[in-house]
């Protein structure tokens, strides 16, 4: 029984405390349901506070790239509506041009209208003074048969038998003159063509005159000349215009060339070339450029030595340049600057002792053949080149004069040209002063250069081998292979017809193309 009320007591309290439990749980469940439902509410305010930013800022966006979008198309109006005008106003400029373009269309054809119509008329009244002019001609004609007995034919043959007659007197006339001049000139001429034949003979003088020996330190320096294939002598040949010769000779070549200038950069060249031991093209290029440079300068160096030793102001510097030229010309085996030297200070001693013009004759000395240093590249005499170049840079007419006279061609005006004349004379008259001339020589190598510098596209030629070969350089981008072969039987046939020459010329034409980049 006991342990009935027990058990039943434990099923209360079991009951008691489960209730209790259950009381506690919904409770809790109740707190936690409305904190969530606070949570909840909190969360769609902060959602619906988050939106309303979202959405302000979406509408700031809007507006700006509305507005951005507003301000792009005004300016692209603007600059359409600015493109509409620029062309409205060419078109119209245009239509202007057009309508005055056809004004004047329309006023040159009714004045080529007028003028046809005037022209028209013009020829039917030439055509009837025609008409009037022959029958007057045919009347006079008949009146003339008539009075002088004679048919037309009889007349035209009087009268080709008297211009026959006129012809014949005025032919006997002048061959009379040409028979006295050649008596009077028959013996200076024989002197000409004598000295001449003994001047070509002299063939030694004339190697003395145009060659050049240049020292080797060994014999091995020729092969270092010539270089792989012979490159190395042709870059030289090309870029100094001087022919070099490498023969049996020891220890020597040669070179060779009618432009004693171009002879003397050559030597220059190769001296400096044999010193330095880099001998390849571009360095014989380098090289040469450079004394060229080096000889230009010592050309005016000489040519102001000679103006300050003569005690000369006053002249252009352009014509001391000429002045110093003349050290690498020479006449009749004469250095023509010691010859000019010497003309000038002859015609100061003779003027010192006369009471004339020192400074004007010692100037007209040293000028008188001025034109000797540019004789190969003008055309006319030596005086008519000094005289332009005189008159070119400022001389006064005295000197001007002085160069024409001091070969007798004019009358001095002046003492001093008489003088300038004079001593001329004396300075070339010296025994032994004077060789036989090799100017012929040289004027026929200048005379081949110059045909050759004929043809279009040439851009360099040397005359080498004493004449016996013109070598031509053509520009690459300008003439082709074929016309190059064009250009060297043209001028060979145009020398054959245009030139006399001992033996045979050889025409070389060369056609190089150089491509340079620098590798940095």
């Amino acid at each position: 029984m006991n342990s009935i009320i027990l058990f039943l007591l434990a099923i209360a309290t079991g009951v008691a405390v489960g209730f209790i439990f259950i009381l506690f749980c919904k409770r809790t469940l109740a707190e936690q349901k409305k904190s969530f439902e606070n949570e909840k509410l909190k969360f769609l305010e902060e959602s619906k506070r988050e939106a309303d930013n979202i959405k302000k800022e979406a509408l700031i966006s809007a507006k700006d790239a509305a507005y951005h979008m507003k301000s792009e198309a005004e300016k692209e109006i603007r600059e359409r509506t600015r493109e509409i005008n620029t062309l409205d106003k060419r078109i119209r400029q245009r239509e202007e041009q057009i309508e005055k373009r056809i004004d004047f269309i329309e006023r040159k054809e009714n004045e080529f209208n007028r003028k046809e119509k005037e022209l028209l008329h013009r020829e039917r009244s030439l055509n009837e003074k025609e008409n009037q002019y022959t029958e007057l001609v045919k009347e006079q004609i008949v009146v003339l048969q008539r009075l002088s007995g004679l048919t037309t034919e009889e007349a035209k043959q009087e009268i080709l038998k008297r211009l026959e007659n006129e012809v014949k007197f005025e032919s006997a006339k002048l061959a009379k003159k040409i028979e006295d001049e050649a008596k009077e000139n028959a013996e200076k001429k024989a002197k000409e063509i004598i000295g001449l034949a003994i001047q070509r003979y002299a063939s030694d003088y004339v190697a003395d005159a145009t060659v050049s020996a240049v020292s080797l330190p060994a014999d091995d320096m020729k092969g270092r000349i010539i270089g792989r294939e012979g490159r190395n002598i042709r870059a030289f040949e090309a870029a100094t215009g001087v022919d070099l010769v490498v023969d049996d000779t020891p220890e020597v070549v040669t070179l060779s060339a009618h432009d004693p200038i171009r002879r003397e950069i050559a030597r220059i060249a190769l001296e400096r070339l044999i010193a330095d031991g880099r001998i390849h093209p571009a360095r014989i290029e380098e090289i040469a450029e450079k004394v060229k440079k080096e000889v230009e300068t010592s050309i005016k160096e000489e040519g102001e030595k000679a103006v300050f030793d003569l005690g000369l102001t006053g002249i252009n510097p352009e014509l001391i340049k000429i002045i110093g030229r003349l050290k690498y010309r020479q006449s009749y085996g004469q250095n023509i600057l010691q010859h000019s030297l010497e003309v000038a200070y002859f015609a100061g001693m003779m003027a010192s002792e006369l009471g004339a013009d020192i400074k004007l004759a010692k100037r007209a000395g040293l000028l008188h053949d001025i034109g000797k240093a540019l004789d190969h590249e003008m055309e006319g005499s030596h005086q008519d080149i000094g005289v332009f170049i005189a008159k070119k840079y400022g001389e006064n007419n005295k000197v001007i004069n002085a160069i024409l006279a001091h070969h007798g061609d004019v009358d001095p005006i002046c003492v001093e040209s008489a003088l300038v004349a004079a001593a001329d004379a004396m300075s070339a008259a010296r025994p032994g002063v004077r060789r036989e001339s090799i100017e012929n020589y040289l004027k026929r190598l200048e005379k081949l250069e110059d045909m050759a510098m004929s043809f279009g596209g040439v851009e360099k030629c040397y005359a080498i081998q004493a004449g016996r070969e013109i070598r031509i350089l053509v520009k690459p981008d300008e003439m082709d292979d074929e016309l190059s072969s064009m250009v060297a039987r043209s001028l060979a046939r145009k020398i054959e017809s245009e030139m006399t020459y001992p033996g045979q010329i050889k025409v070389t034409v060369i056609r190089e193309s150089r491509y340079v980049e620098y590798a940095k």
